[in-house]
């Protein structure tokens, strides 16, 4: 189950790098059209070739039209699908100064119900995100400028937030029986190898 699970989070982790890596060339673009446009339109360009500024200026150099709504919803589905990867490998960031002192058993307690409480909230996030997109589905809203429907963003983020509560609520299993048991299944880290 555990391969299975991983497998899962470094796909969902793939297709968050794909996604990320191609919002951060759309924006290069933009960013470099937005700046081309200016200069095309400067008085530089007007007074030594003024045909060359027109022509680009034709051709449509400029900003990408929308960016900003395709970065939003991007980047809203490149976060949920990287929940999972930093789920299973136990790398959100955790402060250890105090419970470095604790005995295993607490520190098998403390993990056990962070777990269980992070995979609620996945699981009510992605809840959450499910009502908002039947309600955005309902009413037919769209994007102000590419006119897309919003749902659309909703739905690729309830995807890898789905992906992200089943991951979470596979780790909270995993913790509770790491914690009735006192064997530990996954090493993250924090517990001292035999």
């Amino acid at each position: 189950m555990h391969k299975f699970m991983s497998g899962l989070a470094r796909i969902m982790a793939v297709l968050g790098g794909i996604v990320l890596t191609l919002l951060i060339l759309l924006t290069c673009l933009s960013i470099a059209g937005r700046l081309l446009n200016g200069f095309f339109h400067g008085g530089f360009m007007q007074s030594v070739a003024p045909g060359f500024a027109a022509w680009m200026i034709d051709l449509g150099v400029g900003p990408v039209n929308g960016d900003f709504e395709l970065v939003e919803s991007g980047v809203a589905f490149a976060i949920f699908a990287f929940i999972p990867l930093c789920q299973i490998t136990s790398g959100h960031a955790s402060v250890d100064i105090l419970t470095n002192s604790f005995s295993a058993g607490v520190n098998r307690f403390l993990r056990m119900v962070t777990e269980v409480v992070f995979a609620a909230v996945l699981v009510l996030i992605a809840w959450k995100l499910f009502d908002g997109m039947v309600s955005k589905m309902r009413y037919g809203e769209t994007t102000f400028l590419l006119q897309f429907p919003i749902w659309w963003a909703y739905a690729a983020s309830l995807f890898g937030a789905v992906i992200s509560a089943i991951v979470g609520i596979y780790m909270a299993l995993v913790r509770i029986y790491e914690f009735a048991t006192g064997r530990i299944v996954i090493w993250d880290g924090v517990e001292v190898h035999p």
